[in-house]
């Protein structure tokens, strides 16, 4: 272990309760230190370039500058950055697009007092962390097919309750054309109707409620 210091953990979440309750588990840990939080992605940039820290545990949805942004922006500060995503969102999109973007670790808030203290200490020593469940998801994902960008924006429109020709006149293409890809996108999804690919690209992380 570090005979030196503590190591520096920074804590990004937008939620004041899980960052108190973050410090708290921490605090138990005598190698470790919280010496800053962050709110959302580019506060979490600014306490990064500030205080170095060893680790970095982020929330992946916040406002302002979500989860996955400050993992962009803190790796382009530091391409060598350990950083461990803490979400509540287990979907297979959401895990995969946060360990592309450069996190090396992945655990869901429900298990956060078992594997928080390990998981910083996988990065810590350079490995990487995919619970089971995590890793389930993740493998589900390479069995199943995955939605190209124009399916991507047509179903972000279906979201918003959009009928087939509204899609059609948002993205310049036929209303023949948006059928067409609704059929892949029910077949990729595995679902019979508009309703449930709504459900399950919303669950799965493929596509964000818009902002109230």
């Amino acid at each position: 272990m570090n005979a030196k210091r503590p190591y520096k953990i920074l804590v990004v979440d937008d939620h004041f309760v899980v960052r108190a309750g973050l410090r708290d588990i921490l605090s138990h840990e005598p190698d470790f230190q919280v010496v800053g939080e962050a709110a959302n992605g580019h506060e979490a940039l600014a306490a990064y370039k500030r205080l170095l820290p060893d680790v970095t545990v982020t929330d992946l949805r916040m406002p302002v500058c979500g989860g996955l942004e400050a993992i962009r922006l803190i790796r382009a500060e530091q391409r060598l950055a350990r950083i461990l995503v803490l979400s509540s969102y287990e979907g297979d999109e959401d895990i995969h697009a946060a360990l592309a973007a450069g996190a090396m670790g992945y655990i869901l808030k429900h298990s956060s007092d078992d594997q928080i203290v390990p998981a910083i200490h996988a990065l810590l020593q350079g490995k990487r962390w995919i619970p089971l469940e995590v890793a389930g998801q993740l493998a589900a994902r390479e069995r199943g097919e995955v939605l190209s960008e124009r399916e991507r924006e047509i179903v972000r429109l279906l979201v918003k309750g959009e009928a087939n020709k509204e899609i059609g006149q948002a993205l310049g293409i036929t209303e023949l054309t948006v059928k067409s890809h609704m059929k892949n996108i029910l077949a990729k999804l595995r679902v019979r109707d508009r309703t449930e690919a709504v459900t399950v690209a919303l669950r799965r992380g493929i596509v964000q409620l818009p902002d109230a």
